[in-house]
């Protein structure tokens, strides 16, 4: 896999495309709903000018949404090509190490106990990071580490956080069922705030590449990458802080939504190749356009009921990795 010069002439349209993507999504979802709005509407309430109804709808209601999902696909797609550099899988994805399962139980916890969305919020993040730790520790034990052990690790501990979700749906109240079940398939209708998520995506995005010369190397291999002068240990653990990060923000902010972080960047490297400076930001910008379309699916498609995005970001993800394999034959 070699290293591919930022000059490469496919950087910057790829980027420029789906960046142009992105924005038509974005765009797409707020001027999408029970109230329909024109694009002449959108620029009008854009400019500060349009109906007070428009502008209640995009700024208040429709825009924190499709930035909480834009947010959120971001964080997993980003997370999803760390995840697979790390383990030098292409299978990997955000919630193979447990991390899924460890906000799942600390959500539900919350809601058990009748917190408000705020506790919910917090308790996922906490419990992401509280198995983060425990994989990371577990695997590491008194010795090194390989992929391989923290694969197995990470498998172990998701089966037993989802011996426990199990166990806290088997003995909740017949009433917190569906808010369980929604926060566990995926749900942005009680999003909060998604500039943190916005602000996090955005700030290691940056972050990242200036390493993208180094996560090449490490995609070959820990000796490849040693012989190419990459500190192979301090890498190893920036990479897994930053994709746990990134997965525990996501979840806290959409709850579990699968197939984003294994499709988008396994699709984008079929498209663009494997330079990582290139497939990170892309991931940024494709993982948050794809979700962003999946929830506007979601509050549409059985309007005025809205469905888990969870749901269907699977329906599209199953058959879209199934053809991505048949066609990388």
């Amino acid at each position: 896999m070699a290293a591919a010069s930022y000059h490469t002439p496919r950087l910057l349209p790829a980027l420029a495309l789906l960046s142009l993507g992105a924005l038509l999504a974005v765009a797409l979802s707020v001027s999408t709903g029970s109230v329909a709005i024109s694009t002449a509407e959108l620029w009008a309430v854009l400019q500060g000018e349009g109906e007070p109804l428009h502008h209640t709808l995009i700024f208040d209601l429709r825009l924190p949404r499709s930035l909480a999902a834009f947010a959120s696909g971001g964080l997993l797609a980003v997370a999803g090509a760390l995840m697979q550099v790390l383990l030098r899988n292409p299978l990997a994805d955000p919630y193979v190490l447990g991390l899924s399962g460890g906000a799942a139980v600390g959500a539900l916890s919350a809601m058990l106990l009748g917190l408000g969305s705020a506790a919910v919020s917090g308790s996922a993040f906490i419990g992401a990071i509280v198995s983060a730790i425990t994989v990371f520790g577990l695997a590491h034990g008194t010795g090194s580490w390989t992929p391989t052990r923290l694969l197995l690790t990470g498998v172990v501990i998701a089966a037993g956080w989802g011996a426990v979700v199990t166990f806290m749906l088997a003995i909740a109240p017949t009433e917190s069922l569906p808010g369980m079940l929604f926060w566990l398939m995926g749900d942005l209708a009680y999003a909060r705030s998604p500039w943190p998520a916005l602000t996090t995506l955005l700030a290691l995005s940056l972050l990242l590449l200036p390493l993208g010369r180094s996560l090449n190397a490490m995609a070959r291999g820990p000796l490849q990458a040693a012989a190419l002068g990459v500190a192979v240990k301090p890498m190893e653990w920036s990479i897994y802080i930053a994709a746990s990060l990134l997965t525990a923000l996501a979840v806290t902010t959409a709850g579990s939504i699968g197939f984003v972080g294994l499709v988008v960047p396994h699709m984008l490297r079929l498209i663009l190749g494997n330079d990582q400076r290139l497939i990170l930001p892309a991931c940024a910008l494709a993982g948050g356009a794809l979700l962003t379309l999946a929830d506007t699916l979601a509050r549409t498609i059985i309007a005025p009921e809205q469905l888990p995005v969870g749901v269907i970001t699977a329906l599209l993800g199953v058959p879209t990795f199934l053809l991505l394999l048949y066609r990388s034959r």
